[in-house]
């Protein structure tokens, strides 16, 4: 029975006392008493029809302790889902990173064979000299020990053959031989990218130094800059690298080696 029952009640009990103890009840009193009788008996009745029973109280905590239970597994099962999808997003950026370095590489070499191909074709555009069929015989040429074109041609064949030695031997002839020649300052850049494909990282930074030293105007320079960055990053000395790097982008800004420059910085975090 709730507060406002029990003083209803109360009442009630004290009306009543008080006309029996005075001795002088009226028919009025009488119908006020059974009125506020029949008020306490409703209320009565309300508060048991809506107050709950403990069957139906424990009913409802049951159902409540099986929702949450549902509600814990399926978190559980969710966080397990994010783990897994964790673990797999992981390993596919790793895969992608080691793809985009490959991809830079095979992107280095190519623009490497396409600047080579060109210095061949200037080569071969030179016209052939015309001999007159009525001129005295000319006497032969002074014999040349060696062929620079020939000595590079073999030299570059070398180490697109993986003959890292043989061709380091063969770029550094011919620079002794040819030092002024227009195939020089790529001579000097393909024994340090010889250097560089022996994991010969200290041996690749001086000799791309030393294109940066004596070819300052070369076509070389800018591959020289980003490879000379790459082999500090191998060396584990990433300030040095990404300066270099970041000397790529800002001095060759619309080079293909400003491209590598910012996706390996990009790779890095930077």
């Amino acid at each position: 029975m709730t507060r406002s029952a029990h003083t209803a009640a109360g009442s009630v009990l004290l009306l009543g006392a008080a006309l029996i103890s005075s001795g002088c009840v009226s028919t009025q009193d009488i119908e006020a008493l059974q009125s506020q009788i029949a008020n306490l008996e409703r209320q009565l009745l309300q508060i048991q029809t809506q107050s709950p029973t403990k069957t139906e109280v424990q009913a409802l905590a049951a159902q409540v302790s099986k929702q949450n239970e549902g509600l814990l597994k399926s978190e559980a099962d969710m966080q397990l889902r994010l783990d897994q999808l964790s673990s797999q997003i992981e390993a596919l950026q790793s895969r992608l990173e080691d793809t985009n370095y490959r991809l830079g590489n095979l992107s280095q070499q190519i623009a490497a064979t396409n600047q080579e191909l060109k210095a061949f074709r200037a080569q071969q555009r030179l016209a052939p000299v015309e001999v007159d069929p009525n001129a005295p015989p000319a006497p032969p040429p002074a014999q040349v020990d060696t062929d620079p074109r020939a000595l590079y041609d073999a030299a570059y064949s070398d180490y697109v053959r993986g003959s890292y030695d043989l061709a380091i031997r063969q770029f550094q002839e011919y620079l002794t031989a040819f030092p002024t020649t227009d195939l020089a300052d790529n001579a000097a850049y393909w024994i340090g990218e010889c250097y560089y494909r022996q994991k010969k990282f200290k041996e690749a930074i001086t000799e791309f130094d030393r294109v940066l030293e004596r070819y300052a105007g070369s076509d070389k320079v800018p591959s020289a800059l980003l490879k000379k960055g790459y082999a500090y990053l191998e060396l584990g000395q990433r300030s040095q690298g990404v300066a270099q790097l970041q000397k790529v982008i800002r001095e060759y800004p619309k080079s293909d080696e400003a491209s590598l420059a910012r996706q390996r910085i990009k790779e890095l975090g930077g």
